[in-house]
């Protein structure tokens, strides 16, 4: 079973994903994208979604147009954990240097 981070794990992961925020009142990490078009979020969503299902570990997202909001935490859990860290550095890796 995954185990959730310890707080001091927590702080040293958030500070590693800059780009990623905590979500009030959970233990969880987000990040709001956009992209160009319809097509380009739906996209970057299929590649996500082909990494998430080979590391059995899925996101809770929503899709709105251009616009991708993503929650990672682990359910089983109870929070936080290294996997969420790793689903959310392979999906950094999918986009532009900001």
């Amino acid at each position: 079973m995954t185990m959730k981070l310890s707080d001091g794990e927590r702080q040293a992961a958030l500070d590693s994903l800059p780009a990623w925020q905590r979500v009030d009142g959970r233990d969880a990490i987000a990040r709001d994208l956009r992209f160009a078009d319809f097509n380009a979020a739906f996209g970057f969503m299929s590649r996500v979604a082909l990494q998430a299902e080979k590391m059995d570990h899925h996101p809770e997202w929503t899709n709105v147009y251009n616009r991708v909001r993503i929650v990672l935490t682990t359910h089983d859990a109870g929070g936080l954990s290294t996997r969420d860290l790793e689903l959310a550095r392979f999906i950094d890796s999918l986009l532009p240097p900001a």
